[in-house]
């Protein structure tokens, strides 16, 4: 500690203030305060829960800069307070908390409840940056918390709408074929949610049994100890004005050492893909691939309402070379989960993954749906799909990888959320063992990567591992069709081939004039919308006076290489208007290149799909970003 530090409440201009945390007794109180540049929101909460064992850990930052210090002082010159931890869990969706809890529930299982397990996450609340469909398949959490849905547990989580009837659909612009659904498609037993309120439930049950959960908290920095392992993470310093100088509010970040560490960032997480290159843990499997989740959440008329009612559906607005699908779901009471998800494989940069949503919903099979109803929420992610080929080796010195930034997702079966949990239960009892084993020197998870090719997370994606990839053929979307019916109710993945995936995604764009230019139709404004009409549904905010975390080295130099050959191709990939092509007489080329970095929703497809990869998404100030409801 270091002698001019104290105990405050870490604040910030822009979304949820740093959580000041006190020990009173077995209560925790977290008081924030939110401001933007439109509104000031005064907010505080207090949540009881068991002893945390903080000792004298209590949360402290470094000291704020006085006002009449010189503002010039290099911020990384500033000495970071530390923390020391068992077990450190970037990330707080499925995954990171199913992996607190089952460390927890061993951790009292044996008497040990001074076992420490934190887990940071960067949004403001839990769940705020969810995005999922979604259908859940129980396996996971019914092991987890076997009575997670029993009427008997106060508890127990209320928003879960068993599955109903199942449909699938080839949709041509005004048909919608049904055709058979693959066995694997079959949700009998599952269950519609909201994955942000799954999320935040799960987030509950982890502090009732000792996790501390700390919201606001965005890791920016992989530490390393001296043998190379790594120690832990550094959360990102607060109050940096957009040219690097530390404001009067400036605020060092926070180092959490940890005996294991665990990345469960999501798909294609900032320190995760760092790790991943550090290990060369691609060193044995392909590269990954992804599509681009877009969805709404919409208040329908009860007289359109099926509650349960699942349809998914291939084809139309897509060409038959782009592979994706959509979906629509009734659960809750009137609501209705509406989606499509593009493949970032794509080639043709006159497309936009948003404008295709839009054409989507004018479909007699969603519009006859959607008419007179009422869009309360949107929002857009990045999500997994190279499956059991683009697995990752999951360990390495002092950490491990969970959920998606691992790559579970089962594509063809539209659900990757049990395996998540389960991964994170895998990689915790094989923490709990592990530590129990090794009093000094380098933790080694072993028994996570051998844990894993024994469990059903392995088997579920070998056996559909050639259907995604089938879908690069002569024949595209019709090909793949085939080749995957074959699979799914004959072949079964019994096939002694594996077949790979092509192009990366962001080498598959070709040029611009090799298209004909896409002209999609002005919204609606009832069934469709402009773009920041819906980025204005995920209450997404950050504080404009800070670096921008859309990190590109040289603006001029990406738009040289990138705007001649693909267009603009940024500003239609992008499903919240980040970036932009300002007409600038005055620059080479007659534009000017933007980043509205403001407008971000942390989708994480910049990153993924920038054709000469020269842009590297970083997070922001922690618990900036959107604020999704009912995602």
């Amino acid at each position: 500690m270091s002698a001019p530090s104290r105990c405050v409440q870490r604040t910030s201009r822009a979304l949820p203030a740093r959580l000041a945390t006190k020990r009173a007794g077995n209560v925790v109180t977290r008081s924030a305060t939110i401001s933007t540049s439109k509104r000031n929101i005064q907010t505080a909460r207090t949540v009881a829960s068991i002893p945390r064992h903080f000792s004298r850990r209590e949360f402290c930052t470094t000291r704020r800069l006085r006002s009449d210090e010189d503002d010039s002082i290099d911020p990384a010159t500033v000495e970071r307070e530390s923390d020391e931890v068992d077990v450190c869990i970037v990330g707080g969706g499925p995954a990171g908390l199913s992996a607190a809890i089952r460390l927890k529930q061993l951790a009292n299982e044996a008497g040990n409840e001074d076992f420490r397990v934190l887990v940071l996450e960067k949004a403001g609340d839990m769940g705020a940056h969810i995005v999922s469909g979604a259908v859940i398949q129980p396996s996971s959490i019914n092991e987890l918390i076997p009575d997670w849905l029993d009427e008997g547990n106060p508890n127990r989580f209320e928003h879960a709408t068993p599955a109903g009837s199942d449909r699938m659909r080839f949709l041509t612009k005004t048909s919608a074929i049904p055709i058979p659904s693959p066995p694997q498609m079959s949700n009998h037993g599952n269950y519609i949610v909201s994955l942000n309120q799954f999320v935040k439930w799960l987030g509950e049950r982890a502090e009732e049994i000792g996790v501390e959960v700390y919201p606001g908290f965005a890791a920016a920095e992989v530490l390393y100890d001296t043998d190379g392992s790594v120690k832990g993470v550094a959360t990102n310093d607060l109050g940096i004005a957009r040219n690097g100088k530390p404001k009067d509010t400036f605020e060092r970040g926070m180092e959490f050492h940890a005996k294991v560490t665990m990345f469960g960032e999501g798909c294609h997480g900032s320190l995760s893909k760092q790790v991943i290159k550090k290990f060369d843990l691609r060193s044995d499997s392909q590269h990954q691939t992804y599509g681009l989740g877009i969805k709404e959440v919409w208040e329908v008329d009860p007289a359109k309402f099926e509650k349960g009612s699942i349809v998914h559906s291939m084809g139309y607005p897509l060409s038959k070379d782009v592979y994706g699908g959509s979906w629509m779901y009734h659960f809750g009471d009137n609501l209705v989960s509406l989606g499509l998800v593009v493949s970032l494989d794509y080639q043709n940069p006159w497309m936009s993954p948003y404008q295709e949503f839009q054409k989507l919903k004018m479909h007699p099979l969603f519009r006859n749906v959607l008419e007179g109803g009422k869009c309360i929420s949107y929002g857009a992610r990045a999500l997994i799909e190279g499956g059991f080929q683009s697995i990752p080796k999951v360990a390495f010195p002092g950490g491990a990888l969970i959920g998606d930034s691992a790559g579970f997702v089962n594509v063809p079966k539209v659900k990757g959320t049990h395996n998540a949990m389960k991964s994170g239960m895998l990689a915790a009892e094989a923490a709990w063992t592990a530590i129990g084993k090794s009093e000094e020197g380098t933790v080694f998870l072993y028994d996570y990567e051998d844990k894993l090719r024994k469990s059903p997370i392995w088997s579920e994606l070998k056996e559909v591992r050639n259907m995604r990839p089938s879908f690069h053929n002569p024949l595209g979307l019709y090909g793949g069709i085939l080749y995957s019916g074959l699979e799914a109710y004959l072949l079964k993945g019994r096939t002694p081939w594996t077949l790979k995936h092509k192009t990366p995604d962001h080498a598959s764009t070709k040029p611009a004039d090799q298209f004909p230019k896409i002209e999609y139709e002005k919204p609606d404004g009832k069934i469709t919308f402009d773009i920041l009409t819906s980025v204005s549904r995920t209450g997404t905010n950050h504080e404009e006076d800070q670096p921008v975390h859309l990190q590109v080295k040289d603006w001029d130099k990406h738009k040289d290489e990138t705007y001649p050959p693909y267009q603009g191709l940024e500003n239609r990939f992008c499903p919240a208007g980040v970036y932009e092509y300002v007409e600038d007489p005055s620059k080479k080329h007659g534009v000017r290149f933007q980043i509205n970095a403001q407008n971000c929703i942390h989708c994480k497809t910049c990153d993924i799909k920038a054709p000469h990869q020269d842009i590297n998404w970083q997070v922001p100030q922690g618990g900036e970003g959107p604020k999704y409801y009912m995602t």
